[in-house]
């Protein structure tokens, strides 16, 4: 599989991991669009959204998980962040793995941010 986060989880590709538990990783993101943009991401390969089945839903409930420890790890649980997930060409999705970036550390508005 030619997937760069599956990479990144296999640990054949460098990335400044921020959380990692035994369903999910927390890395930050190679171009960031804010002081705070980490991804995170399932370890089982999902495409998307719209691929989850019912037994993957461990997964979502891990992502929430680490979503709450990496905004209190980077210091923005209390100020705010955002949550994004991209999902087909019209909304933005590049790389097909399910993945939710964190963005924070500044105020962002009402601006709508792709990957």
């Amino acid at each position: 599989m030619d997937c760069i986060f599956c990479k990144i989880i296999n640990k054949e590709i460098p990335a400044t991991i921020v959380y990692e538990n035994d369903y999910v990783m927390a890395f930050d993101d190679a171009h960031p669009v804010a002081p705070v943009h980490t991804l995170i991401v399932p370890k089982k390969h999902i495409a998307s959204m719209m691929e989850l089945k019912e037994e993957d839903m461990v997964y979502v409930d891990e992502i929430h998980k680490a979503i709450q420890e990496v905004a209190k790890i980077k210091g923005v649980a209390e100020s705010g962040f955002r949550i994004i997930t991209n999902f087909g060409e019209d909304g933005g999705q590049t790389i097909h793995h399910l993945h939710y970036h964190l963005i924070g550390g500044k105020h962002l508005g009402p601006k709508i941010i792709h990957d």
